[in-house]
């Protein structure tokens, strides 16, 4: 009967083992799913997605290509060339050709029919003679080359007695000129009297009561197509004197002993004007607008100019 008893007892001992492990087994599923629910990574651990980039900004185009054709006086040469150099770095897209002569040979060339923008002349007399609003008197062919309200007095120049290296015939002033003039003893380079130049050489003559066409004839005088072969013959000691502007006797280094007066031979203003036959008007203006700014004045006023405008 003891033995009986003890082995139901074991009996019941292995259903209860088998039954406890039955439920571990189905728990451990249960388990592993509610494991497998859980997010892998905390939400605020995220990393957010990079904005876009800005689109660059388009370039400017390029400005269009323009020529600017430039009539100046001779005696600007120097000076304008400067400029132009100055101008054509700040503004790359500009081409500045120039053309230096007397300013009654560029007034022909412009009347003529070149190519041109920007007139400077080196005496009011030129340039009236393509300005339509000018004096009949003076433009008495009513020629019509002035763009209107462009036109302005840009510089005043000197009319100064220059001498070569060393002055040899010792000349100090107008007087001595006269003087050795009269003598008979003195050689004068003058420029033509279709170029201003020597339209003011004839106004000193006149002055001091000397005949140009006596002074010629005696040999005193010889001339010069424009200021620049003026200032040639002085330089090479070919005359004894000249009379020439401040500016191109400071250009070639030549000595000047007397500076006329405006009773001797008025005011040497040199007018600037836009042309109407120009294809580019308004960068012909912006030129000379740049010419007559800090930067003009200061190159104009270093070789004897006086900027007016």
């Amino acid at each position: 009967m003891k033995k009986l008893i003890a082995l139901l007892l074991a009996c019941c001992m292995i259903l209860c083992l088998f039954a406890g492990c039955g439920q571990k087994a189905e728990e451990t599923p249960a388990a592993q799913e509610q494991t497998a629910q859980e997010p892998e990574t905390p939400a605020d651990d995220v990393t957010p997605e990079p904005e876009p980039e800005p689109e660059p900004e388009p370039e400017p185009e390029p400005e269009p290509a323009v020529e600017l054709i430039v009539f100046a006086a001779a005696s600007m040469q120097e000076t304008l060339t400067e400029l132009g150099e100055r101008y054509m770095e700040q503004n790359p897209n500009v081409t500045l050709v120039f053309n230096f002569d007397s300013s009654g040979t560029l007034k022909t060339q412009i009347q003529e029919g070149a190519d041109c923008d920007i007139f400077i002349s080196a005496g009011q007399k030129q340039m009236n003679q393509l300005d339509l609003t000018a004096d009949p008197a003076v433009n008495t062919e009513g020629l019509d080359f002035v763009l209107s309200d462009t036109r302005f007095d840009i510089l005043e120049n000197k009319v100064a007695l220059a001498v070569p290296d060393g002055n040899p015939a010792g000349i100090n002033s107008y007087e001595d000129l006269k003087a050795g003039l009269e003598a008979g003893t003195l050689l004068l380079a003058m420029g033509n009297s279709d170029v201003p130049v020597g339209q003011y050489t004839q106004k000193i003559l006149a002055y001091f009561g000397l005949s140009e066409e006596d002074l010629a004839a005696a040999g005193c005088i010889t001339y010069g197509s424009n200021v620049k072969e003026v200032t040639t013959q002085v330089s090479e000691a070919a005359v004894d004197c000249g009379i020439i502007y401040a500016t191109d006797a400071f250009s070639a280094n030549l000595t000047v002993v007397d500076t006329a007066t405006a009773e001797m031979c008025g005011q040497v203003i040199y007018p600037a004007a836009v042309l109407n036959v120009s294809k580019n008007p308004e960068a012909a203006q912006a030129f000379l607008d740049f010419l007559t700014g800090d930067e003009g004045d200061a190159v104009f006023a270093g070789v004897g100019f006086t900027p007016m405008a």
